[in-house]
Protein backbone atom coordinates (compact mmCIF):
# COMPACT_ATOMS: atom_id res chain seq x y z
CA UNK A 1 0.00 0.00 0.00
CA UNK A 2 1.27 3.69 -0.56
CA UNK A 3 0.89 6.55 1.35
CA UNK A 4 0.53 4.33 4.27
CA UNK A 5 2.20 6.54 6.65
CA UNK A 6 -1.28 8.71 7.15
CA UNK A 7 -4.82 9.94 6.12
CA UNK A 8 -6.86 7.10 4.17
CA UNK A 9 -3.76 5.02 3.63
CA UNK A 10 -2.94 4.76 7.32
CA UNK A 11 -6.48 4.22 7.76
CA UNK A 12 -6.91 1.11 5.64
CA UNK A 13 -3.37 -0.13 7.21
CA UNK A 14 -5.43 -0.33 10.05
CA UNK A 15 -8.57 -1.93 8.97
CA UNK A 16 -6.18 -4.84 7.09
CA UNK A 17 -4.06 -5.65 10.31
CA UNK A 18 -7.25 -5.75 12.22
CA UNK A 19 -8.53 -8.60 9.45
CA UNK A 20 -5.67 -10.34 10.12
CA UNK A 21 -3.58 -8.96 6.63
CA UNK A 22 -0.07 -9.42 6.51
CA UNK A 23 1.08 -5.69 4.97
CA UNK A 24 3.79 -3.84 2.55
CA UNK A 25 3.76 -0.48 3.49
CA UNK A 26 4.90 2.63 1.31
CA UNK A 27 5.31 6.14 1.85
CA UNK A 28 8.24 8.88 1.89
CA UNK A 29 8.17 9.02 5.78
CA UNK A 30 9.99 6.80 7.48
CA UNK A 31 9.25 7.68 10.96
CA UNK A 32 5.52 7.80 10.79
CA UNK A 33 5.68 4.82 8.18
CA UNK A 34 7.30 2.60 11.00
CA UNK A 35 4.80 4.23 13.96
CA UNK A 36 2.03 2.54 11.72
CA UNK A 37 3.66 -0.34 11.31
CA UNK A 38 4.80 -0.81 14.91
CA UNK A 39 0.95 -0.40 16.23
CA UNK A 40 -0.67 -2.54 13.58
CA UNK A 41 1.37 -5.40 14.28
CA UNK A 42 1.71 -5.27 17.97
CA UNK A 43 -2.17 -4.91 17.82
CA UNK A 44 -3.26 -7.34 15.28
CA UNK A 45 0.03 -9.65 15.30
CA UNK A 46 0.06 -9.60 11.77
CA UNK A 47 3.70 -9.49 9.44
CA UNK A 48 4.36 -5.53 8.48
CA UNK A 49 7.07 -4.87 5.59
CA UNK A 50 8.40 -1.38 5.74
CA UNK A 51 9.56 0.56 2.43
CA UNK A 52 10.24 4.31 2.67
CA UNK A 53 10.13 5.47 -0.60
CA UNK A 54 9.50 8.63 -2.87
CA UNK A 55 7.47 7.08 -5.55
CA UNK A 56 8.43 10.53 -7.69
CA UNK A 57 12.11 9.03 -7.45
CA UNK A 58 12.81 7.01 -10.48
CA UNK A 59 14.85 4.66 -8.46
CA UNK A 60 12.52 4.13 -5.55
CA UNK A 61 9.24 3.47 -7.68
CA UNK A 62 11.45 0.76 -9.32
CA UNK A 63 12.40 -0.38 -5.82
CA UNK A 64 8.54 -0.69 -5.26
CA UNK A 65 7.91 -2.02 -8.43
CA UNK A 66 10.60 -4.88 -7.94
CA UNK A 67 8.78 -5.72 -4.67
CA UNK A 68 5.42 -6.21 -6.21
CA UNK A 69 7.22 -8.52 -8.84
CA UNK A 70 8.50 -10.55 -5.83
CA UNK A 71 7.90 -13.23 -3.32
CA UNK A 72 6.03 -13.35 -1.15
CA UNK A 73 3.07 -12.25 -3.92
CA UNK A 74 1.25 -9.20 -3.45
CA UNK A 75 -2.76 -9.91 -3.68
CA UNK A 76 -3.82 -6.38 -2.72
CA UNK A 77 -2.36 -2.94 -3.84
CA UNK A 78 -3.65 0.09 -2.71
CA UNK A 79 -2.54 3.14 -4.58
CA UNK A 80 -3.04 5.82 -2.34
CA UNK A 81 -0.50 8.29 -2.63
CA UNK A 82 -1.16 11.76 -4.01
CA UNK A 83 -0.60 15.37 -3.96
CA UNK A 84 -2.04 18.33 -5.10
CA UNK A 85 -1.67 22.12 -5.29
CA UNK A 86 -3.82 24.91 -5.58
CA UNK A 87 -3.60 27.78 -7.26
CA UNK A 88 -3.59 29.50 -10.99
CA UNK A 89 -1.84 26.95 -12.93
CA UNK A 90 -0.10 29.80 -14.73
CA UNK A 91 1.57 31.10 -11.70
CA UNK A 92 2.63 27.10 -10.14
CA UNK A 93 5.40 26.39 -10.34
CA UNK A 94 5.72 23.63 -13.08
CA UNK A 95 7.87 21.44 -11.92
CA UNK A 96 5.51 20.90 -8.45
CA UNK A 97 2.79 20.67 -11.13
CA UNK A 98 5.10 17.76 -12.89
CA UNK A 99 5.99 16.32 -10.05
CA UNK A 100 1.88 15.69 -8.98
CA UNK A 101 1.56 14.06 -12.70
CA UNK A 102 3.95 11.95 -11.91
CA UNK A 103 2.79 10.35 -8.27
CA UNK A 104 -0.47 10.44 -9.41
CA UNK A 105 -0.85 9.44 -12.79
CA UNK A 106 2.59 8.16 -13.52
CA UNK A 107 4.16 6.21 -10.36
CA UNK A 108 -0.34 4.61 -9.97
CA UNK A 109 0.29 3.14 -13.21
CA UNK A 110 3.70 1.53 -13.14
CA UNK A 111 2.38 -0.14 -10.08
CA UNK A 112 -0.67 -1.29 -11.46
CA UNK A 113 0.96 -2.56 -14.58
CA UNK A 114 3.43 -4.44 -12.42
CA UNK A 115 0.86 -5.36 -9.82
CA UNK A 116 -1.21 -6.81 -12.66
CA UNK A 117 1.41 -9.15 -13.98
CA UNK A 118 1.97 -10.65 -10.64
CA UNK A 119 -1.56 -11.30 -9.44
CA UNK A 120 -2.16 -12.82 -13.53
CA UNK A 121 0.58 -15.69 -12.45
CA UNK A 122 -1.08 -16.54 -9.22
CA UNK A 123 -4.84 -16.12 -10.85
CA UNK A 124 -6.48 -13.24 -8.46
CA UNK A 125 -5.96 -10.46 -7.15
CA UNK A 126 -7.46 -6.81 -6.12
CA UNK A 127 -5.75 -3.65 -6.93
CA UNK A 128 -7.61 -0.48 -5.49
CA UNK A 129 -6.98 2.79 -6.58
CA UNK A 130 -7.47 6.14 -4.16
CA UNK A 131 -9.26 8.61 -6.64
CA UNK A 132 -11.39 11.53 -5.88
CA UNK A 133 -14.57 13.28 -7.33
CA UNK A 134 -12.46 15.83 -8.44
CA UNK A 135 -11.69 13.85 -11.19
CA UNK A 136 -15.38 14.05 -12.36
CA UNK A 137 -15.25 17.48 -14.04
CA UNK A 138 -12.52 20.03 -14.45
CA UNK A 139 -11.37 21.58 -10.77
CA UNK A 140 -10.26 25.57 -11.52
CA UNK A 141 -7.08 26.23 -9.24
CA UNK A 142 -6.58 22.83 -8.95
CA UNK A 143 -6.43 22.09 -12.42
CA UNK A 144 -3.76 19.45 -12.69
CA UNK A 145 -4.94 17.83 -9.44
CA UNK A 146 -8.24 16.86 -11.14
CA UNK A 147 -7.02 15.87 -14.40
CA UNK A 148 -4.92 13.58 -12.81
CA UNK A 149 -7.84 12.00 -11.06
CA UNK A 150 -9.69 12.00 -14.00
CA UNK A 151 -6.71 10.05 -15.52
CA UNK A 152 -7.01 7.63 -12.87
CA UNK A 153 -11.17 6.69 -13.00
CA UNK A 154 -10.88 6.54 -16.44
CA UNK A 155 -7.69 4.28 -16.33
CA UNK A 156 -8.91 2.23 -13.63
CA UNK A 157 -12.38 0.99 -15.09
CA UNK A 158 -10.96 0.21 -18.60
CA UNK A 159 -7.97 -1.78 -16.62
CA UNK A 160 -11.44 -3.59 -14.44
CA UNK A 161 -12.56 -4.49 -18.45
CA UNK A 162 -9.61 -5.75 -19.32
CA UNK A 163 -9.09 -8.00 -16.21
CA UNK A 164 -12.83 -9.20 -16.14
CA UNK A 165 -12.43 -12.77 -15.82
CA UNK A 166 -9.26 -13.51 -14.87
CA UNK A 167 -10.14 -13.33 -11.44
CA UNK A 168 -8.36 -10.22 -10.91
CA UNK A 169 -10.24 -6.48 -10.33
CA UNK A 170 -9.58 -2.91 -10.10
CA UNK A 171 -11.71 -0.75 -8.02
CA UNK A 172 -11.56 2.94 -7.80
CA UNK A 173 -12.20 5.21 -4.99
CA UNK A 174 -13.80 8.73 -5.99
CA UNK A 175 -13.37 10.09 -2.26
CA UNK A 176 -14.84 13.18 -1.67
CA UNK A 177 -13.70 15.85 0.66
CA UNK A 178 -11.87 13.77 3.18
CA UNK A 179 -10.32 15.35 6.08
CA UNK A 180 -6.58 14.81 5.77
CA UNK A 181 -3.33 16.50 5.93
CA UNK A 182 -3.43 17.17 2.74
CA UNK A 183 -7.02 19.31 2.34
CA UNK A 184 -6.09 20.80 5.51
CA UNK A 185 -3.37 22.62 3.74
CA UNK A 186 -5.69 23.90 0.61
CA UNK A 187 -7.53 27.03 1.57
CA UNK A 188 -9.57 27.04 -1.47
CA UNK A 189 -11.34 23.63 0.76
CA UNK A 190 -12.01 26.25 3.67
CA UNK A 191 -15.01 27.04 2.84
CA UNK A 192 -16.55 23.95 2.02
CA UNK A 193 -19.40 23.33 4.56
CA UNK A 194 -18.64 21.06 7.62
CA UNK A 195 -21.12 18.48 6.68
CA UNK A 196 -19.66 17.62 3.26
CA UNK A 197 -16.18 16.45 4.83
CA UNK A 198 -15.93 12.65 5.93
CA UNK A 199 -13.34 11.07 7.54
CA UNK A 200 -10.46 8.82 6.05
CA UNK A 201 -11.97 5.66 8.11
CA UNK A 202 -15.03 5.88 5.86
CA UNK A 203 -13.54 6.19 2.75
CA UNK A 204 -11.07 2.96 4.10
CA UNK A 205 -14.16 1.17 5.14
CA UNK A 206 -16.21 1.74 1.51
CA UNK A 207 -12.63 1.16 -0.51
CA UNK A 208 -12.24 -2.17 1.38
CA UNK A 209 -15.98 -3.64 1.00
CA UNK A 210 -15.99 -2.10 -3.07
CA UNK A 211 -12.85 -4.22 -3.20
CA UNK A 212 -14.25 -7.26 -1.76
CA UNK A 213 -17.31 -7.76 -4.18
CA UNK A 214 -14.91 -6.69 -7.05
CA UNK A 215 -16.76 -3.68 -7.82
CA UNK A 216 -15.48 -1.41 -10.40
CA UNK A 217 -16.14 2.13 -9.11
CA UNK A 218 -16.68 3.29 -5.32
CA UNK A 219 -18.14 6.51 -4.31
CA UNK A 220 -17.51 6.55 -0.42
CA UNK A 221 -20.59 8.57 1.81
CA UNK A 222 -24.52 8.31 0.62
CA UNK A 223 -23.87 12.27 0.35
CA UNK A 224 -21.44 11.96 -2.14
CA UNK A 225 -23.41 9.20 -4.05
CA UNK A 226 -26.19 11.90 -4.40
CA UNK A 227 -23.68 14.64 -4.90
CA UNK A 228 -22.55 12.11 -7.69
CA UNK A 229 -26.01 11.90 -9.04
CA UNK A 230 -26.70 15.26 -9.47
CA UNK A 231 -23.90 16.29 -10.80
CA UNK A 232 -24.54 13.40 -14.08
CA UNK A 233 -27.60 15.42 -14.99
CA UNK A 234 -25.96 19.11 -15.04
CA UNK A 235 -24.59 20.01 -17.86
CA UNK A 236 -20.83 19.66 -18.55
CA UNK A 237 -20.28 23.76 -19.37
CA UNK A 238 -22.55 24.95 -16.71
CA UNK A 239 -20.38 22.53 -14.01
CA UNK A 240 -17.11 24.24 -15.41
CA UNK A 241 -18.65 27.71 -15.19
CA UNK A 242 -19.85 26.81 -11.99
CA UNK A 243 -16.69 25.61 -10.82
CA UNK A 244 -14.56 28.62 -12.40
CA UNK A 245 -17.16 31.12 -10.65
CA UNK A 246 -16.55 29.61 -7.02
CA UNK A 247 -13.34 29.49 -8.08
CA UNK A 248 -12.49 32.81 -8.47
CA UNK A 249 -14.89 33.83 -4.97
CA UNK A 250 -12.52 31.68 -3.12
CA UNK A 251 -9.36 33.13 -4.30
CA UNK A 252 -11.08 37.00 -3.78
CA UNK A 253 -11.58 35.78 -0.38
CA UNK A 254 -8.12 34.81 0.21
CA UNK A 255 -6.55 38.03 -0.49
CA UNK A 256 -9.44 40.12 1.25
CA UNK A 257 -7.94 41.80 4.12
CA UNK A 258 -10.89 39.97 6.32
CA UNK A 259 -10.01 36.56 4.74
CA UNK A 260 -7.51 35.87 8.20
CA UNK A 261 -10.11 36.99 10.66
Amino acid sequence: MTGASKGIGEAIARRLAADGVDLVLVARDRDRLDAVATECAQRSGVDVEVLDADLTDPRDLARVEARLAAEPPVDLLVNNAGNARTGRFSTLPVDDETAIVTLNVTALMRLTHTALGAMARTGGGTVVNISSMAGLQPWPRMATYAATKAFVNSFSEAVHEEARGTGVTVTAVLAGFVRTDLSAGMPELRRIPPWLWITPDTVASAALAAARRGEPVTVPSTRFKLLDTALALIPHTVKRRAAGQAARRSARAQTSPHASR
